[in-house]
């Protein structure tokens, strides 16, 4: 019985990280804590779970990724890979994209090439940044640090009690499947949009001014004490006062006679300010000062943003910036800007104060795509000492010379003792989240076996399966997980397939290597709905898209990875 009720929780937890209202951390530490309160498993088995040594490694990867995502290397790169004729620049960019992802966190790569192709006007950065998101997918199924899926499969590995993955044991099908998907990607990315930005475009149809002139019943007072804090629709941004820009605005600020006062919100309720004596309304005559001020930024993965409100993260304090808009892939959000919930990938258009650059929250919340703002590259002899430092971690261990783990330990100590990364970073920046969600995940995956709910599922795949052998199975469990990390995370899939996935392979008496390679893969397999993997979400807005777009150009690659990876995989590794 006890089986059947854990089954029916883990369809409540896949139920709400469908929903997408609760953050998978939240759900994943309840279900975790709950199952143990209830004695589904033991105490110990939690604790045990956070200390893996696979999710440890995971973790210190990422912390080095720190240094690694700040060298100027793909930069400068970037400007000889998008010249040319698009299809050469789309492969040689996607290439190069498959191998630094092999190796580095596939956020890391797409970040620091976000910016710079949708600066860039060679080419629309609409018909770019899709094939940009799924290359670092493509190369980071090649080896076991390319991804965290892979990763998070070996954390559940090692918890099974089998020998741990190797660096390269994915590389025999990842990287004939990569190469074969990104050549098809470049002929389902012509169906892709060519969405050119104009310059002007983020200063236009945004803004509101009205100038307070002589003899104004305003002049002499605070914003409070003119009611210009609460409006109607508007929000009072900035002020332009004999040429200088006050931003952002306190609400004791006393205005003057010739004040340019900046709104933003609802700039169609002009009506609003009707009811303020010597309040004469304008054009965009201010247009080139506030450009000087703007800044775009895309919400982070790691932020703490998401499905929440300017207004509850009082944003302006918190930043030292005003929203000017918000858009949503192709759509630009309006309304109350303050009570819109913000979503991962939404780009915010800012008005930032000038120590806005300064403000240690930056990095963490935001992928920035001003290139004047962008953090502080590494210098030269820094950015060889960690790409050097991670090169020989990575032989290393391929070698079989040192452990990864501690590879990882002796690089991070070492970055840290030359002070390229400062432990203030480390703080901001640990993945608090994953680690929460992975060490709770297994957890779970531990519950849902012992309980014996695996053993049901592992049954029934079976008796479906029945006429089609141990190879029907291997092909149930990896659509499972696709269509999984299709409406879910790729790690939320992973943790809730592979329990069943290594079950299945018991009641085959089949070699589990293969059902684990399908969880891993299947996994990764995210092309079609852009909500599954973040750096989808890191291109959505950038690059304008609408959600036809990424089944234009994911559904063929899907059908090719997919169609790969299920006569590759047992090729390489026998049932």
């Amino acid at each position: 019985m006890t089986a059947y009720w854990v089954l029916a929780s883990i369809g409540v937890l896949l139920a709400l990280l469908i929903h997408g209202r609760v953050s998978p951390a939240v759900l994943f530490t309840s279900w975790a804590v709950a199952l143990v309160l209830l004695g589904v498993t033991e105490q110990q088995e939690l604790l045990s779970s956070f200390s893996n040594s696979a999710l440890i490694t995971l973790v210190v990867l990422m912390l080095v990724s720190l240094a690694l995502e700040r060298s100027p290397l793909l930069d400068r790169l970037s400007d000889a890979l998008l010249k040319g004729r698009e299809s050469m620049a789309s492969l040689r960019l996607m290439g190069v994209t498959a191998f630094m992802s092999a190796f580095l966190n596939n956020t890391a790569v797409v970040g620091s090439l976000l910016g710079v192709i949708s600066r860039q006007r060679y080419i629309p950065a609409s018909r770019l940044l899709i094939p940009l998101s799924y290359a670092s997918i493509l190369g980071g199924i090649t080896t076991l640090v390319g991804t965290s899926t892979n990763l998070v499969v070996n954390s559940f590995v090692i918890n099974a009690g089998l020998p741990p993955l190797g660096m390269f044991q994915f590389t025999l099908v990842g990287l004939p499947v990569a190469i074969i998907c990104i050549f098809g990607l470049m002929f389902s990315a012509r169906l892709l949009p060519k969405n050119r930005v104009l310059d002007q475009e983020v200063a236009q149809s945004y803004f509101l001014e009205a100038q307070v002139t002589a003899g104004s019943s305003l002049i002499g007072n605070s914003i409070e004490d003119n009611q210009l804090r609460n409006l109607d629709g508007l929000f009072l941004l900035e002020i332009v006062r004999h040429d200088r820009l006050l931003s952002p605005v306190t609400p004791e600020e006393v205005l003057e006679e010739g004040d340019v006062l900046v709104f933003t919100g609802e700039v169609e309720k002009v009506q609003t300010l009707q009811r303020f004596s010597g309040l004469q309304l304008f054009g965009t005559q201010v247009d080139r000062l506030l450009a000087s001020n703007l800044v775009e930024v895309v919400i982070s993965h790691e932020s703490e943003l998401p499905n929440r409100t300017l207004r509850e993260v009082d944003f302006r304090t918190l930043f030292n910036a005003g929203v000017v808009g918000i858009r949503r892939g192709k759509r630009r959000l309006t309304g109350q800007l303050g009570q819109i919930p913000l979503r991962v990938g939404d780009s915010l258009l800012l008005a930032v104060g000038p120590d806005f650059k300064e403000q240690r929250n930056i990095d963490r919340n935001f992928h920035v795509m001003s290139g004047s703002l962008q953090r502080p590259k590494l210098a030269p002899k820094q950015s060889l000492l960690a790409f050097a430092g991670f090169g020989a971690v990575i032989g290393l261990s391929a070698l079989n010379l040192v452990p990864l783990l501690n590879g990882l330990l002796i690089l991070l100590a070492l970055l840290l003792v030359t002070k390229v990364l400062t432990v203030s970073e480390l703080r901001r920046r640990f993945p608090f989240e994953l680690w929460l969600i992975i060490g709770s995940a297994l957890t779970v995956a531990k519950a849902l076996e012992s309980s014996g709910g695996a053993q049901l599922v592992a049954d029934a795949v079976r008796s479906v399966c029945d006429g089609y052998g141990v190879y029907g199975a291997f092909i149930g469990v990896f659509f499972i997980t696709l269509i999984l990390t299709e409406v879910v995370t790729n790690n939320a899939a992973a943790a809730l397939v592979f329990p069943i996935g290594l079950s299945t392979a018991t009641a085959f008496g089949a070699d589990p290597m293969p059902f684990i390679m399908a969880v891993a893969f299947g996994a990764s397999a995210c092309f079609i709905i852009p909500f599954g993997y973040q750096t989808h979400l890191m291109v959505y807005s950038p690059g304008r898209y609408r959600m036809l777009d990424y089944l234009k150009a994911g559904l063929p690659v899907s059908i090719l990875y997919s169609a790969s990876v299920l006569t590759l995989v047992p090729m390489v590794f026998p049932f």
